[in-house]
């Protein structure tokens, strides 16, 4: 499963805060870290107990090709007629200027562990960016975990 963080900004949020975030929230994660001249790019969350770790990247629109991402993204959210907030999502998604994308290992033996850290991962970036969350077939969500469209 893959949770997508959406931001209107080029803030770097810090990966021991995010590792901070992750350990009061009782996930005790290892956090590996690699970047480049324009801040951190990937990064791993080691959780206790084994299996793959969380696996993050963060990518700027200014240096990587995201355009048409962006735009299938925000043609996906046209079609939600559903929601009052599909629109204005879409522009926010059109708009953005950074994407992080959170991908859940399947192979840990703590679902409700990796549950937490997913969510708490994807908050924190949210939060720290001004921007908000998409979590695959579920939905979309504003950093303070409010669904604002949901999937079918």
């Amino acid at each position: 499963m893959w949770l997508r963080v959406f931001s209107p900004t080029e803030t770097e949020p810090p990966p021991a805060a995010l590792a901070e975030r992750l350990h009061a929230a009782g996930v005790p994660v290892v956090p590996h870290f690699k970047g480049d001249d324009l801040g951190w790019t990937v990064g791993e969350l080691h959780l206790p107990g084994g299996g793959t770790p969380l696996m993050l990247a963060r990518y700027l629109t200014k240096a990587d090709d995201l355009r048409d991402d962006l735009n299938a993204f925000a043609a996906e959210l046209e079609t939600m007629t559903h929601s009052p907030h599909a629109v204005p999502l879409m522009e926010r998604v059109i708009q953005t200027r950074q994407l992080f994308t959170v991908r859940k290992p399947i192979d840990h033996p703590n679902e409700p562990l990796v549950e937490t850290a997913c969510g708490e991962t994807v908050r924190f970036l949210a939060t720290h960016t001004g921007g908000f969350y998409q979590i695959d077939g579920r939905g979309w969500f504003a950093a303070a975990d409010v669904l604002l469209v949901e999937e079918f």
